[in-house]
């Protein structure tokens, strides 16, 4: 690329889209023209980027005519339709869907783990993980990078909006139905108030938590589950991994936590594994249990690290390390990750 490249956001008036708007508002600008595109219902629209006003234009083959870099955050089918054609046109595509993670020909990136995977591209496509492997994976790359990872038994805690504005939506409506009763002492109760405004969620999601987040799959498991498992094992280039997640649903807006098992080839040392999370890139260690001091949701939120605490050595294994993670779903996991692959690949 010759001068300033120009960037496409393709879902730039969704969830994701807006935070990275956000986003490129705050990083060095190295773009020239920041083009954003959406579907024909949100054209005409005005949003703000670089202290900007930018007009939004419908997704069509001319809005991608002499685009560098098209980031996309848009539904599967979207994505898988309106990428080739993006790539064709001339542009490297990185993708915030699943339409193309577990392709072979698509790297599948982590800038602060596996940067250099994103200079090898066959189809012009990069793709960026889901938001709950992004929430832990950073913190696990590091660990790996010292002590050899073998086993991951995670069990994830995952935000409202983890299922998009109609998740944020849903839950803000059923605290406003629930806030100041007595409901959750009876059978059923929230259940019954809640009624059918569920949306996106297969149970009520306020004072409640859900087991389910995903699709159904083979054997009971679901497809957050299973993206947590084989997305794990491409970017960390350890296809036998033995990984185990199950995927709950919790009445928080923004930002997945997680319960990490980690076990690794040797004895580990929590004393080593807190050196080596308190100066990972894009990791913070907060762990002072005795003074109250773990990350959670409501302090995570807005921020772009993944935040490490209860950092422990499983009782009974001396190979295995117990961690909770928190990092913010829509930042790192999906809007920043995103946008730093954009960088790397504009930055050559």
């Amino acid at each position: 690329m010759t001068g300033r490249p120009t960037l496409a956001v393709v879902g730039a008036t969704g969830i994701v889209g807006s935070v990275m708007l956000q986003i490129l508002s705050q990083h060095a600008d190295i773009w020239g023209e920041i083009r954003l595109i959406a579907s024909p219902r949100s054209a005409g629209r005005k949003l703000a980027v670089r202290g900007e006003e930018v007009e939004v234009v419908a997704l069509t083959e001319e809005a991608l005519d002499g685009v560098d870099v098209a980031v996309f955050d848009v539904p599967d089918e979207v994505a898988a339709r309106w990428a080739p054609i993006a790539t064709a046109k001339g542009a490297v595509v990185v993708d915030n869907s699943a339409a193309f993670r577990m392709d072979p020909d698509v790297p599948l990136v982590v800038p602060e783990v596996n940067p250099h995977a994103v200079r090898v591209r066959p189809r012009a496509i990069v793709a960026t993980p889901n938001c709950t492997t992004l929430s832990m994976i950073v913190a696990i790359g590091a660990l790996h990078a010292e002590f050899g990872l073998r086993e991951l038994i995670v069990s994830a805690y995952q935000a409202a909006s983890g299922a998009g504005r109609a998740g944020v939506e849903t839950l803000r409506e059923q605290i406003a139905l629930v806030a100041g009763t007595e409901l959750g002492t009876a059978p059923g109760d929230v259940r019954r108030a809640v009624g059918d405004r569920t949306g996106p969620f297969p149970e009520p999601v306020a004072l409640n938590v859900v087991p389910w987040a995903g699709s159904l799959r083979d054997g009971g498991w679901s497809s957050e589950e299973m993206k947590v498992r084989e997305e794990s094992r491409k970017i960390l280039d350890l296809p036998q991994l033995k990984v185990t997640a199950t995927c709950v649903r919790v009445p928080v807006v923004t930002t997945h936590a997680l319960t990490v098992h980690a076990r690794f080839e040797d004895e580990v040392t929590v004393d080593r594994a807190r050196e080596i999370l308190a100066t990972a890139p894009g990791v913070v260690l907060f762990d002072d249990p005795g003074a109250g001091e773990f990350p959670t949701p409501v302090d995570v939120v807005g921020t772009d690290p993944t935040w490490v605490g209860r950092v422990r050595r499983n009782l009974d294994d001396p190979a295995a390390l117990e961690l909770f993670v928190c990092g913010d779903n829509l930042r790192k996991g999906a809007a920043l990750n995103t946008v730093q692959i954009a960088e790397l690949i504009a930055q050559g």
